[in-house]
């Protein structure tokens, strides 16, 4: 996978969404993220090591909303015709050049304002998986990227002025409350 290679588009046509995930239309994701937003389907992944470790992605100088914060492994969109697991496995392919299994844990609303840049106003479906492989981030989307501990972002995301992104707080909270038993079996799954 190229480190350049454009996979993001303005125009792309995101699906909109009502509050109960039934497909609404389609708009285009310059305008799904004006103003106050419109509420579309989206994703975000969260792509461990077998040691447990999260892998953060600083988001891209170039992005518009949360531009250089610290993020999630991934987060997008899916297309036109495509689903959501689709979507994920083609992601993760093009933001860190990984094919790891994928598992949904959980999907939610939010909706969060970036000054007058925008907001994001996401019905978004979350995804976890393990690897120990290589992976190599596409520097259009990612600025940095570092693997942490589960104890170390927890002490992170304990200070509000601290520059992570609102869904990465909101999603980290229900994984570690909710879902922590399966990430450790998938983790204990890559070791053996």
């Amino acid at each position: 996978m190229p480190e350049d290679l454009i996979v993001s588009f303005d125009d792309e046509p995101l699906v909109l969404v009502d509050s109960t995930d039934h497909d609404q239309g389609f708009l285009d994701k310059a305008a799904c993220h004006n103003g106050d937003g419109r509420l579309h389907r989206a994703f975000s992944v969260f792509l461990f090591n077998s040691k447990l470790e999260l892998l953060l992605q600083q988001r891209s100088s170039q992005k518009r909303l949360w531009p250089m914060w610290w993020s999630n492994s991934c987060c997008s969109h899916p297309r036109r015709g495509e689903t959501v697991a689709q979507a994920v496995q083609r992601r993760t392919r093009e933001e860190l050049a990984s094919d790891a299994a994928m598992h949904f844990t959980h999907k939610f609303e939010y909706h969060a304002r970036f000054g007058q840049e925008g907001s994001e106003h996401e019905l978004c479906h979350v995804f976890v998986g393990v690897s120990d492989g290589p992976v190599q981030v596409n520097a259009n989307e990612v600025a940095a990227m570092r693997w942490v501990a589960p104890s170390e972002l927890d002490a992170a995301l304990a200070d509000p002025a601290a520059p992570y992104t609102p869904w990465l707080r909101l999603e980290w909270a229900q994984l570690r409350a909710h879902h922590w038993p399966l990430i450790e079996q998938l983790a204990s799954s890559q070791k053996g």
